[in-house]
């Protein structure tokens, strides 16, 4: 099963950029589909796969941080190439 995961990592402390980008070059080198925005990363793939590096790399992330929240949504299908049709 495909699945469309969007994330955001929101540390909750001064420098906060090195743990965010480190979070999304651990992502960008997982082999997944990844793309980013100002706001978010999105991560595309089968679900056991996206799943089994999402457990790992959000745990390095949260334990980078003193204190943070990680926002995940996840849709049922591959939504790497959506494009808006207006």
């Amino acid at each position: 099963m495909k699945i469309s995961v969007e994330l955001t990592l929101t540390p909750l402390q001064d420098n906060f950029e090195p743990a965010i980008i480190d979070f999304i070059k651990s992502l960008r080198t997982s082999g997944l589909t990844v793309l980013e925005n100002p706001l978010s990363t999105q991560v595309y793939g089968e679900y056991e796969v996206v799943m089994k590096v999402l457990q790992k790399e959000m745990k390095v992330a949260l334990e980078a941080v003193d204190r943070g929240l990680l926002y995940m949504k996840i849709v049922k299908s591959d939504r790497s190439d959506y494009e808006p049709h207006f």
